[in-house]
């Protein structure tokens, strides 16, 4: 069965980090490029970040960049995403998702094809 699963969410204060998670069975990741977005309550989905299968390519949206980074451990089967001074702005709940790809990557929800549950992140002012 192929699935994600994320963990790593939590509440934390503003300032704070969190890293999540995203850890795939059933397939292995490194054929895949892997995204992670987010949903608050009342808003779209919206691409956060993107890592191509080969690492070397990564893309992230403009009010992330400086404080997020993307990261995954192919021998793990597994993708990270790190996000330091988080602000109440950043709470929402958060997926991870792949995409079977040859190239790069990227962060239109259309791009995706296998989705995670979502690990819900909190932050407080």
């Amino acid at each position: 069965q192929v699935q994600l699963v994320e963990s790593g969410g939590g509440l934390v204060q503003s300032g704070g980090s969190l890293r999540l998670s995203c850890a795939a069975s059933g397939f292995t990741l490194d054929s895949y490029s892997i995204g992670w977005f987010r949903q608050a309550p009342g808003k779209e989905r919206e691409g956060v970040s993107c890592i191509s299968k080969s690492a070397r390519v990564t893309m992230y949206k403009d009010s992330v960049k400086g404080r997020f980074t993307i990261s995954r451990d192919n021998a793990k089967n597994t993708a990270y995403l790190q996000m330091n001074s988080l602000t109440p702005e950043d709470t929402a709940v958060y997926y991870c998702a792949t995409v079977q790809s040859s190239l790069g990557c990227g962060i239109s929800r259309g791009d995706y094809d296998v989705w995670g549950q979502g690990t819900q992140v909190t932050v407080s002012s």
